[in-house]
């Protein structure tokens, strides 16, 4: 098994408090009695996707959408592919999609594109952690939790290789088996 070392970079705390302004935000901006249909990107926003509907105090929907251009490494293999669709139509919905990071921007402009042709009635993202510095592709979150700099971050959700998921901090990983961390 590797030996990883990680600095905390957002602690719980952080997280659950920014989690409850967001969801106050999006409370206030989406006024339609109409469900706010929250899709969430497997399998990294499961944490925020769960921790953000429960801070929406209105109607919301839930589903989740998989996409991957990652597949187990530490950065992006550049080609997209859907690995799950949607449960539901959103055709005239208002569409809020809940995304871990948004990093490079090349995956989230395709997913849009996907949701853009099923002709919701207005679609936003709202994005836990935006690392504006490595955009490839312009995305704009109108909802963003925490900007973090070009470091390989991992917890909340967010893996190394799917592990660490579970941790409740976002943490960098600095060094795995004695190595330079991994890239962004």
């Amino acid at each position: 098994m590797a030996t990883h070392k990680f600095r905390i970079l957002i602690s719980a705390a952080q997280i659950e408090k920014r989690i409850s302004e967001l969801g106050a935000q999006i409370t206030a901006d989406y006024t339609s009695d109409t469900p706010l249909y929250l899709i969430g990107i497997l399998k990294g926003a499961i944490m925020f996707h769960a921790d953000l509907a429960r801070c929406i105090a209105r109607p919301v929907r839930i589903d989740f959408i998989g996409i991957s251009s990652y597949g187990k490494g530490k950065t992006s293999s550049g080609q997209v592919k859907l690995t799950k669709d949607l449960d539901a139509p959103i055709e005239g919905a208002d569409v809020l999609v809940v995304e871990d990071i948004v990093d490079t921007g090349v995956t989230l402009s395709y997913l849009l594109g996907v949701l853009e042709q099923r002709k919701p009635r207005s679609i936003r993202i709202a994005a836990f952690l935006d690392k504006p510095n490595r955009r490839m592709r312009p995305v704009l979150a109108s909802y963003v939790g925490f900007t973090i700099p070009d470091e390989f971050v991992v917890g909340y959700g967010l893996d190394y290789a799917e592990d660490y998921r579970q941790l409740r901090d976002v943490c960098v990983l600095e060094e795995v088996d004695g190595e330079e961390p991994p890239t962004a």
